[in-house]
């Protein structure tokens, strides 16, 4: 019976050979895997396959595929730095990319998932505003331009709303002076605002509580002569009753 104990190790050795031997699996079949993983929602599965084609480094092209998929993972998983992080990577080793808009696209979709509240900062809704911006301008006959488009014009109004809302705390907080440059810039940046009458009344308010009263009289007028239906009309002529 001596003989058992070598013999029950050697068939475990030979055991673990054969897994071992079964687990390997080509670039190919990695690839494969992965989008396997990915219809089933297992996106760090995915994930880990398609980074095994990449360090695997079969063909340029493959590796190429596997980045977007890891990007596309990534965002479908709602992990929006990790994917930004990926398609700005892509976009920066393969400018010349047949998908270049797409990924494009993408990114300002992930900026886009990102982007705070007004009151907050605005880092991510000025960078999806600017990689759309920049889509636009480089292919404008893509099919993703007009998507980008509409994309533009909800976070420009998006931008404005902060603006809006840092020119009304300084308001709030008697700064009139900073009060007064955001309003001016809100103007000047957004003319498309949808609050433009509210705007108008804020910055007056401003200009009054300054003592200066020739900028109120010419702010309100302006008011009432672009949005006569606008309540905030009535509120100028209270506080100014001679406007």
């Amino acid at each position: 019976m001596k003989w058992l104990v070598p013999l029950l190790l050697l068939l475990l050795s030979a055991c673990s050979l054969l897994e071992k031997k079964q687990t390997y699996f080509s670039p190919e079949e990695h690839f494969q895997r992965g989008e396997q993983q990915m219809e089933k929602g297992n996106y760090r599965e995915a994930i880990e396959n398609w980074q095994k084609v990449l360090d695997a480094y079969l063909s340029p092209q493959l590796n190429m595929l596997a980045e977007l998929k890891i990007a596309e993972a990534h965002f479908k998983a709602k992990e929006y730095p990790e994917a930004t992080a990926t398609y700005e990577n892509f976009l920066k080793r393969h400018p010349e990319a047949r998908r270049t808009p797409e990924v494009m696209y993408k990114l300002g979709l992930c900026y886009f998932h990102q982007r705070l509240t007004p009151d907050r900062d605005q880092t991510a809704t000025f960078n999806a505003l600017v990689t759309f911006q920049s889509l636009i301008r480089m292919f404008p006959d893509d099919p993703q331009a007009a998507n980008a488009a509409a994309k533009v014009a909800e976070l420009r109004q998006e931008l404005a709303e902060h603006e809006f809302y840092v020119g009304r705390f300084y308001l709030r907080t008697k700064e009139y002076p900073a009060a007064i440059g955001r309003f001016q810039a809100l103007f000047a940046e957004f003319p498309d605002f949808g609050r433009k009458d509210e705007a108008y009344f804020l910055l007056g308010q401003a200009y009054f509580h300054s003592a200066n009263l020739p900028k109120t009289v010419e702010t309100f007028q302006q008011l009432a002569k672009e949005f006569p239906q606008s309540p905030f009309v009535a509120k100028s002529r209270k506080l100014l009753p001679d406007s």
